[in-house]
């Protein structure tokens, strides 16, 4: 992971440990935030903490547990956490009166809480004499509890769009064959994104030309790990006695998202019969309304984040519907040079630069002999400019 460390300020340097930090229980805390905290004295770290998982203490609480097993006075420390301290009586007691009770009396804080039951923890701490200042690093702070905005803001699942390519921004060659892009390191990786979500979500032509299991296949799964739900985007359903893995094999997970009409035919009933969820989504000015299925995960499967796994094509209208919230990107150092290879994205229409679609680097950072970059959709509010061919 890179905050660009070597250009920041003190303050900024220990706010980018504690996002670091806050990264450690993403694949648990949902659908509470993932936070990050630690406590300096002198300019050096102390003490950390994270929110491991739901219902487990918050980051302020463990990284003040971890301060007491050290036996530091943390009356003449600083605290920099991630997310403004939570200021009211959930699973756990409000971080406000864990960080008073302590006396430590500088707080630093990376983003307010977006939550309003919780936000307010920043006016009752400086009510209470503890020296309070926001907004270190916040954008990367609010890019850490993205997921968390998406779920407060709107009905629909977060969802995490992965794509790989060559230099030239390829997956394939010109037959569209199924050959390794990115290195083995950045196929862990999924393995990893895959073991967050709920959904894996691809289009008709990977199911077909690939016959995915959309499975997560990382080492040393929790005892109560739930595979990811296959979800399958395509006008054309397979036959009920398709040997399709997603039909035959794990018929009782997956899910069709297909048009409505498709989705009242012979086809679909079949696939219905024998255990197959079809789900018909209306149209759109952009074609099938994805965030209708995006809703219906969240609303009637309890799915909180998705990994879209699709072509060009499907990523294409995952980022036209507004709906990429995140794009895991793996930049692989190679160069296919061919013209007819398959591109990573693909059906837009746009024709010039104004047209396209716009997205920001949230943080980057080595993936074997890859580099994985981390995108989050640009601000509405940002214009770009440039001039020349190319080189704006």
């Amino acid at each position: 992971m890179n905050f660009f460390r070597s250009a920041m300020k003190a303050d900024e340097r220990f706010m980018a440990r504690a996002a670091e930090l806050a990264l450690k229980g993403r694949d648990r805390t949902a659908p509470n935030p993932c936070v990050g905290a630690v406590m300096v004295r002198y300019g050096q770290i102390v003490a950390e903490g994270w929110h491991r998982y739901c219902g487990g203490l918050h980051a302020e609480r463990e990284c003040i547990a971890d301060a007491r097993r050290k036996g530091v006075d943390m009356k003449k420390c600083t605290m920099f956490v991630t997310l403004e301290p939570c200021n009211h009586h959930g699973r756990t007691p409000p971080c406000t009166e864990a960080i008073l009770e302590e006396g430590i009396p500088r707080v630093v804080v990376g983003a307010r809480d977006p939550n309003a039951v919780a936000a307010g923890g920043v006016e009752h701490l400086r009510k209470n004499a503890v020296t309070v200042e926001t907004g270190i690093l916040e954008r990367e702070c609010l890019d850490l509890i993205s997921d968390f905005i998406v779920w407060q803001s709107t009905k629909r699942a977060y969802s995490i769009l992965k794509m790989a390519s060559t230099l030239d921004g390829k997956i394939a060659g010109p037959s569209g064959k199924q050959e390794p892009v990115s290195c083995p390191e950045s196929f862990a990786d999924v393995q990893y994104l895959r073991s967050i979500v709920g959904a894996v979500i691809v289009g008709g032509n990977t199911l077909y030309q690939d016959n995915p299991s959309l499975t997560c296949r990382r080492d040393k799964l929790p005892d109560e790990f739930v595979q990811p739900r296959p979800v399958i985007v395509t006008s054309r359903l397979p036959e009920a006695d398709s040997e399709l893995t997603a039909v035959k094999k794990r018929c009782s997970e997956t899910i069709f998202w297909t048009d409505e009409t498709t989705a009242g035919g012979d086809t679909a009933n079949r696939l219905r019969d024998k255990g197959i969820e079809v789900t018909g989504l209306p149209y759109c000015e952009k074609g099938l309304n994805l965030q209708v299925g995006l809703e219906k995960l969240r609303s009637e499967h309890g799915i909180l984040r998705t990994l879209c796994e699709g072509g060009g094509r499907l990523a294409m209208s995952f980022v036209n519907s507004g709906l990429a919230d995140e794009l895991v990107y793996y930049q692989a150092p190679r160069i296919l040079g061919n013209e007819q290879g398959v591109p990573v994205f693909s059906g837009s229409g746009a024709e010039t630069m104004a047209e396209a679609a716009n997205f920001r680097i949230s943080r980057f950072e080595p993936s074997g002999c890859d580099l994985k970059i981390i995108f989050k959709p640009e601000d509405k509010n940002v214009h770009r400019t440039g001039s020349g061919q190319g080189t704006s």
